[in-house]
C-alpha cells in the first residue's frame, strides 16, 4: 500500500460494489468504517438513479473493536433478507477488515444458515488488485457460482438459440459512457440479424446466468472488466470471445469481420446459410459515420502537424491512439495507461503509432511527462484534463475516472459508428484552432486569462517571473502564449536562472533552434 492523493482506479471494493450493483435484486455489504460508504452517493449521482442504491456498510465501530465483528456481519445480512429477499448478497472486504484480520468466510458461512438469500464472499485480495480488476474478478466468481448453482441442479441450459445471438459482458454502472456504449452495441447486433442474449452484469437478474450458454458468442466491450468470465466460458464451455474493442473505423471493421467468423460456425449449420456483414460494413462507414469523409475533409487537414498525448484505461487510450495517429493523421507524442495489470498488451496496440509509451498509476510523472513534449492538445481523464488547465492546454476526456460532466444526457456512445461521430467531434474541437484566440485579443480583448507562471511539478529551484515580463508575456497573442512560455523556461532552467526578465524572454527567442 501507499499514501497517494490521487488515484486513478480506486480501491478494490469499490469495483466489488459497482458489479453487485449493476445486477438486479442483488445487495452489497461491506464491512467498513463510516465514510466508506461514499459509493452510493457516488453512484446515484453519475447515473441519476431514482432508486436507492443497494449497498450497506457494516461499520466498524468501538463496540466491533472490542467484542469482534461476526455478529454484527451476521445480524445485517439476516437483516437485509428479511427487509428485501435479495437474491444474493455479496460481503466485499476492504482495507480495515483486512487490517483486523476478519474472517469474513467464516461469517459469511453462518449468515447462509440464517438466509434463504445466496451469500458469498467476494474473493479480491485488497492489498494486491485495484478497483478495475477486483470489477473483473467478482463478475467471474459470481458467473462461476451461478453456473455451478445451476449444473447441479440439472436446469443449465446449453442449448443454442435458433438464430444467431450473443452475449455482451462487462457493462457496468457507473461505467465511463457505458450505457449509450451498450445501446449503440444492441444496434449494431439488432441491424446484423444478432438477438442479444443476454447483457451482465448491468440490469440482469442472477437467474437468467443459466441461459448464458445458449449464446453463440460473447462479445467484451471493455478489457478491464469480463475478460476473466470469458475466458472461463471459453475455456469451460467452448464459447468464443471477441475482444476487440469497436472504437474507430478501423477497429469497428475489425470487430463486425470478427463476428461475421463466428456466426458462420454455427450459421451453415442451424440456418443452411452463411452471412456476409461487408456491405453492412461499407454503408455505415459510407452513410452512418462521418469519421472517414471527416478525415479527408480541410478541417481534418488542418490538424496536420498537431501533437497529441493520450492517457487513460488501457481500452480507450489504445483506442484513441489509433484513430489520432491512423485515422486522422495525428501526430501522438506519447500515450500512456494506468492499467499496470494490462501493459503488455497495451504495448502492443500503440506500438508504432506514438514516440513514447508511458505505463504508470503516478499522476504527477503523467503531468510532468505531458509538460515535457508540450502538445497541442491531450486526450485523457478528469485528472489530465486538470493538468491541461495548469499548463494552459485543452484536454478532451476519453476515459475514467472522469467527473459528472462526462455522464452526459444525451446520447453519445464511443463504440461502433455512431461513436466515431462523437469521437471526430471530440477530437476537433479539444485543439485550439486557427486564429480563435487571437482573435480574442482583436476584437476587443476577450481573452482575460490570467497568465499563469506557476511550474507544474513542485521544485525547489521554482522560477519566478518578474511584473514586467508577466506583461510583456500578456501582449503575445493567446495562440503561441503558451508554447513562448515553456521555451522561456526551458532556457532559463538551461542557464541556471531562477528570475525571468524581458530581457531572458528575448535571450530564450534568439537562441538557435536545437
Amino acid at each position: 500500500m501507499k499514501l497517494a492523493h490521487w488515484m486513478y482506479a480506486g480501491p478494490a471494493h469499490i469495483g466489488t460494489l459497482r458489479v453487485a450493483s449493476s445486477f438486479r435484486n442483488v445487495h452489497a455489504i461491506m464491512h467498513a468504517p463510516l465514510g466508506d460508504d461514499y459509493f452510493n452517493v457516488m453512484r446515484s449521482m453519475l447515473e441519476r438513479e431514482r432508486d436507492f442504491t443497494p449497498v450497506t456498510a457494516s461499520v466498524v465501530d468501538r463496540h466491533v473493536l472490542s467484542r469482534g465483528s461476526r455478529d454484527k456481519v451476521v445480524s445485517n445480512i439476516s437483516r437485509k433478507f428479511e427487509e428485501q429477499h435479495p437474491d444474493l448478497i455479496v460481503l466485499t472486504p476492504t482495507c480495515t477488515s483486512s487490517i483486523l484480520q476478519e474472517d469474513l468466510q467464516n461469517f459469511v458461512d453462518r449468515a447462509s444458515l440464517y438466509s434463504e438469500s445466496d451469500v458469498i464472499f467476494a474473493d479480491v485480495n485488497h492489498y494486491r488488485v485495484n478497483e478495475l480488476q477486483a470489477s473483473d474478478k467478482t463478475l467471474d466468481q459470481i458467473v462461476r457460482y451461478y453456473l455451478e448453482k445451476a449444473s447441479k441442479e440439472g436446469i443449465l441450459n446449453r442449448s443454442l438459440t435458433d438464430t444467431p445471438s450473443v452475449n455482451i459482458i462487462g457493462i457496468l454502472t457507473p461505467g465511463f459512457h457505458n450505457q449509450h456504449d451498450c445501446r449503440e452495441l444492441k444496434r449494431l447486433f439488432r441491424e446484423s440479424g444478432i438477438l442479444i442474449n443476454l447483457i451482465i452484469p448491468e440490469g440482469e437478474f442472477l437467474k437468467n446466468i443459466k441461459y448464458l450458454l445458449r449464446a453463440w458468442f460473447n462479445v467484451v466491450p471493455y478489457r478491464e472488466i469480463g475478460l476473466m468470465s470469458a475466458t472461463f466460458l471459453e475455456k469451460e464451455y467452448g464459447m468464443p470471445y471477441i475482444s476487440t474493442v469497436p472504437i474507430g473505423i478501423s477497429n469497428t471493421a475489425d470487430f463486425i469481420t470478427q463476428v461475421e467468423k463466428l456466426v458462420n460456425l454455427w450459421a451453415s449449420i442451424i440456418l443452411e446459410k452463411r452471412v456476409k456483414y461487408a456491405l453492412y460494413v461499407e454503408n455505415q462507414t459510407r452513410f452512418v459515420s462521418q469519421a472517414t469523409w471527416f478525415a479527408r475533409s480541410i478541417d481534418c487537414q488542418n490538424l496536420a502537424g498537431k501533437e497529441a498525448a493520450v492517457s487513460g484505461d488501457a481500452t480507450h487510450a489504445a483506442s484513441i491512439t489509433k484513430i489520432l495517429a491512423g485515422e486522422m493523421g495525428i501526430h501522438v507524442s506519447c500515450s500512456g495507461t494506468y492499467c499496470k495489470h494490462d501493459m503488455e498488451r497495451f504495448h502492443e496496440q500503440v506500438q508504432g503509432l506514438c514516440d513514447e509509451v508511458l505505463i504508470t498509476e503516478d499522476h504527477t510523472k503523467v503531468g510532468d511527462t505531458i509538460a515535457r513534449i508540450d502538445p497541442s492538445a491531450i486526450f485523457g481523464t478528469q485528472m489530465e484534463r486538470h493538468i491541461g488547465k495548469r499548463i494552459d492546454i485543452p484536454c478532451g476526456v476519453i476515459s475514467s475516472p472522469v467527473h459528472i460532466q462526462n455522464f452526459p444526457s444525451g446520447y453519445r456512445p464511443f463504440l461502433g459508428y455512431e461513436g466515431t461521430n462523437q469521437i471526430s467531434d471530440l477530437i476537433y474541437n479539444s485543439f485550439n484552432l486557427g486564429m480563435e484566440d487571437h482573435l480574442s485579443d482583436v476584437f476587443g480583448g476577450h481573452d482575460t486569462k490570467e497568465i499563469s507562471t506557476k511550474s507544474l511539478s513542485i521544485d525547489k529551484d521554482k522560477l519566478s517571473w518578474t511584473p514586467e515580463a508577466e506583461l510583456e508575456l500578456r501582449r503575445i497573442p493567446g495562440f503561441v502564449r503558451g508554447k513562448i512560455k515553456r521555451n522561456t523556461e526551458v532556457f532559463a532552467k538551461q542557464n541556471d536562472i531562477l528570475e525571468i526578465t524581458v530581457d531572458i524572454m528575448y535571450a530564450a527567442k534568439e537562441r538557435p533552434n536545437p
